[in-house]
Formats: C-alpha cells, structure tokens, sequence
C-alpha cells in the first residue's frame, strides 16, 4: 500500500509541476526570446570570427598543400636531373676507362715494340763487336804467327836473310790463306 500511495504522489507532482510532455507558453515565449538574442549575438560577434579562423585554417592547408605539391613536383624534377647526371657521369666514366685501356694497351705495345728494337740493336751491336774483335783476334793471331814463324826461320836460317823481308814474305803468304783452309787457326 505505501508503495501504491508513493506513486501516486509522484504522479500528482508531476502533473502539477507540468511534467515532460506539458506545454506552457510563459516559459516557451522566454525562451525563444533568450535563444534568438543568444543567436543574434553568436551571429554578429562569435560566427564571424569563427568562420574566420575555420576559413583561414582552410586557406592555410589549401595552401600546404599546394606548396607540398610543389615541393613533391620539383624534388622530382631534382631527382631526374640527378639521375640524368648520375648516368652521364657513368658513362663518362666508362668512356674514360675504354680510353685508358686503349691508351695503356698503345703505350703497352709501344714500349714492346721498343723494347724488341733495343734488344734487336743491341744483338747487331754484338754481332758487330763479336765480328770486329773476332777480325782483331785473327789479325792479331796472324800477327803472332808471323812472329813465330819468323822466330823460327829465324833460328833455322841463323840470321842469312834480312828480317822485314822475312816479314813481309809471311804476311804475303798468310794473306793468301782463306780462313777455311788454315786448318786449325
């Protein structure tokens, strides 16, 4: 029963205060009248500086963004010209190798070539000092061979004839010789 009794007091409250769902004009007229002055100053003070500030924001990101594309379109640009570059330094620098290898490879086959002519030269240049002190042997040895010769005629003989012609006869005789057929000189 207390319960019951509760309720219903709180029905009856709520329908003498006006509840939820009960209109009343006096607090409807004030407040409409609040809302509109609230309006009126929120429009002519607060929303044109909100809007302001959103309409700045906006322009500021707007151009953010276009800077950014911007930005994006000529590191790219950057990056082209840098790749163009870096492959024009590669092939310069593979240019350079091909002609330093072709330019060693000359130089290369020049000192070889000048090497085999000092080699080839200095092999003549020992021929002819073999052939030269092989003739100033022989003449050399001839020489001696006349001594000897005359040495010994000389003994033989004992002194009867005179000795340059002893000389001369031998050198005449030894010039008449062919290196061939001297047998063993």
């Amino acid at each position: 029963m207390m319960t019951l009794s509760l309720v219903l007091l709180q029905e009856h409250e709520a329908a003498a205060s006006g509840g939820l769902m009960s209109i009343e004009i006096n607090v409807m007229f004030w407040t409409l009248i609040i809302f509109g002055v609230l309006f009126w100053l929120l429009k002519r003070f607060a929303f044109p500086r909100i809007l302001g500030a959103v309409e700045a924001r906006e322009k500021a990101l707007e151009d953010a963004i276009q800077s950014a594309k911007r930005d994006r379109d000529e590191a790219a640009k950057v990056l082209a010209e840098h790749r163009a570059q870096l492959e024009g330094a590669r092939a310069e620098a593979q240019k350079l190798i091909v002609e330093a290898r072709a330019t060693a490879e000359k130089v290369r086959a020049e000192l070889l070539e000048k090497a085999q002519q000092e080699q080839q030269q200095a092999l003549e240049r020992a021929r002819r000092d073999i052939a030269n002190e092989r003739d100033k042997a022989i003449a050399e040895l001839r020489r001696e061979a006349v001594d000897l010769a005359i040495a010994g005629a000389t003994k033989v003989v004992e002194q009867n004839l005179d000795n340059d012609k002893n000389r001369k006869l031998v050198e005449s005789f030894l010039a008449t010789l062919t290196p061939g057929s001297q047998g063993g000189t």
